[in-house]
């Protein structure tokens, strides 16, 4: 039994922390189905953005710009590489590290993500004009901004 948004209690619809997780959990599923059949996760097509964008780098680089934990990364990695996604040599500088590079194979896959993903965000997104979308992604970038900064500040 569904209930309508307007059925639930007033302050549980006015309360920030419980919208966003709400919306989360529709851009999870979102997310998911949009990469279902694909073979690939939230987590290949981080590392595979991450390399597009950034080029290549380390597998400790990579888990620090993701936020994926190690031994996530490594066997992200272990698929990526497994399926001529991704190349992982040793660095010519220090062969105690791994260096990672987005194949031509990886790249034509991660197109094909990156349009599966983009007709997820207009589902989701489809009550919002275009404008709106820019104004969601800057306030909801400035919160995670601010916490990532925060945390910084604790941890030094």
């Amino acid at each position: 039994m569904k209930i309508a948004h307007e059925d639930v209690p007033g302050r549980l619809r006015s309360l920030p922390t419980r919208l966003i997780n709400q919306t989360a959990l529709l851009a999870d599923r979102a997310t998911e189905q949009a990469l279902a059949d694909t073979g690939s996760r939230r987590h290949h097509y981080a590392v595979l953005t991450t390399l597009r964008e950034a080029g290549a780098a380390s597998q400790a680089e990579l888990g620090r710009r993701t936020k994926i934990d190690r031994s996530d990364m490594v066997a992200v990695l272990n698929d990526l590489v497994a399926r001529g996604l991704a190349d992982r040599s040793a660095d010519p500088d220090d062969r105690r590290r791994n260096i990672v590079t987005l194949t031509e194979a990886g790249g034509a896959h991660l197109d094909e993500l990156d349009r599966r993903l983009d007709r997820a965000q207009d589902e989701l997104l489809t009550a919002l004009s275009a404008p709106e979308r820019r104004t969601l992604v800057a306030l909801l970038t400035r919160i995670l901004d601010a916490h990532t900064a925060a945390a910084d500040t604790r941890s030094s």
